[in-house]
């Protein structure tokens, strides 16, 4: 790819925050963002919701759009759709929108269906003060293409390409468990207008071939417009290999939630210390207040089965804890209850030669295949998961394999640099049609 052209296209790149937790989607695109910077690309990050969490550098510096505090105050009084501008600056603040996020806060489920299908609507009274707040900035920026997160965006596309009239597009990034979340009726409506409004985005980029399937059948996107570009992070290739001996680590890396796992993983540690296995489960990732309980049960079941002592949750780790970590491990699992679209943390262990044990669904059998460096099971027997690690411990051969076979692969083909290119070459086959646009070429 050529990278010395004198004109780079101006990307307006939205990244929408994860309300104070390290979320996967974000560290994808700040590593996007931050590597087309490095390769040269004129990329501007903008902000969406809350400020970004990243174990990087954050590349945002531009003021947060659709700030979380007041497009939920809107939405709960009519009211604060009239504040003006400069009481919205201040709710929407990074230090207001950090504390806020820190905040345990019990929302109603209806609460957030009805707040979902509201900001898919760009025409309701909601949208109309943050559309153009947004539209402002992108107007200083003067984009030739703009970004979007993800589908709960998909509503702006066609209000955008209106006023600017410029292509538009979109990064699948998991959307479908947040919907099938949704209570009756806002999961169906949600989903419509999810359908409508997907068809202003000219371009999708999809993160795992999986999910570009799931999403081309469930929205009924064409498959032309949907781009697989692969995963990619940043991993230095002097970095150290796991450790060989001692105690065999099982490591856990993810949302501590039911839906990830950790319970199915706990039970599988605790089937292989009461075989009389000598292993230990260190887990790690962001606890949400609504899995507080769930921890708890975890440890209590651990407790009761006599192996509690041998059980570690470290927390949210930042980039350096998570380094530690991964070389602490021997293998990693995140047995998730429902098809992962994505598994970065799959690519992260694999950077550092930690092969994976996981379920064969969702992304994780593309994964496998494309790194060498997974063993899948059938998740739909509960000891398949114990036997599988199992395995991994009584062949350190395999396991060293596995790892040395996946450290590989993330290091030529999801590391940063392939992600990045792979992304402007998807912006590039749009801009090249925005060439022949009317409106634009007449600004």
């Amino acid at each position: 790819m050529n990278h010395g052209s004198i004109n780079k296209p101006r990307i307006a790149y939205l990244i929408a925050g994860a309300g104070g937790m390290y979320c996967g989607s974000c560290m994808r695109d700040n590593r996007v963002v931050a590597t087309l910077l490095e390769l040269g690309f004129d990329v501007h990050p903008i902000p969406l919701y809350t400020p970004i969490q990243t174990d990087e550098d954050d590349v945002c510096i531009a003021p947060i759009q659709y700030g979380g505090i007041g497009l939920y105050l809107s939405h709960k009084s009519r009211l604060f759709r009239a504040l003006p501008r400069f009481v919205n600056r201040i709710l929407d603040s990074p230090a207001l929108l950090r504390l806020a996020s820190g905040i345990a806060v019990k929302t109603d489920s209806r609460d957030v269906g009805d707040l979902t299908v509201a900001t898919l609507q760009p025409q309701s009274s909601l949208h109309h003060k943050y559309f153009a707040a947004l539209l402002r900035t992108l107007e200083k920026i003067d984009p030739e293409l703009i970004h979007l997160p993800n589908l709960m965006f998909v509503g702006l596309a066609g209000r955008l390409k209106d006023a600017l009239g410029i292509p538009v597009v979109c990064t699948l990034a998991g959307e479908d468990f947040f919907l099938d979340q949704l209570p009756p009726p806002f999961d169906t409506q949600a989903c419509d207008l999810i359908r409508k409004g997907a068809t202003d985005v000219d371009g999708f980029i999809a993160p795992t071939q999986y999910y570009a399937a799931a999403m081309i059948e469930r929205f009924g996107l064409e498959a032309e417009r949907v781009h697989y570009v692969p995963m990619g992070i940043h991993c230095p290739k002097s970095s150290p290999a796991p450790k060989a001996s001692g105690t065999f680590t099982i490591g856990y890396l993810a949302r501590i939630s039911p839906e990830k796992g950790l319970l199915e993983l706990a039970d599988a540690f605790a089937t292989l210390r009461q075989a009389g296995r000598d292993c230990e489960l260190r887990a790690a990732g962001y606890l949400p207040p609504s899995a507080r309980s769930y921890l708890k049960d975890i440890r209590r079941r651990l407790n009761n089965s006599g192996v509690g002592d041998r059980f570690e949750y470290i927390g949210e780790i930042d980039r350096t804890g998570k380094q530690n970590f991964l070389r602490s491990l021997h293998c990693l699992s995140v047995p998730t209850k429902y098809p992962e679209p994505k598994g970065l943390y799959v690519l992260e262990a694999l950077a550092t030669g930690v092969p994976a044990v996981l379920p064969r669904r969702g992304s994780f059998p593309e994964l496998a295949e494309a790194t060498g460096g997974c063993l899948l099971y059938d998740p739909s027997e509960p000891d398949n998961l114990a036997s599988a690690i199992g395995k991994l411990m009584d062949d350190p051969d395999r396991r060293a394999d596995l790892g040395a076979r996946g450290r590989q692969a993330v290091q030529e083909s999801f590391n940063a640099r392939v992600m990045a290119e792979s992304v402007w070459t998807v912006f590039e086959k749009y801009l090249s049609r925005a060439d022949a646009n009317p409106k634009r070429t007449a600004e």
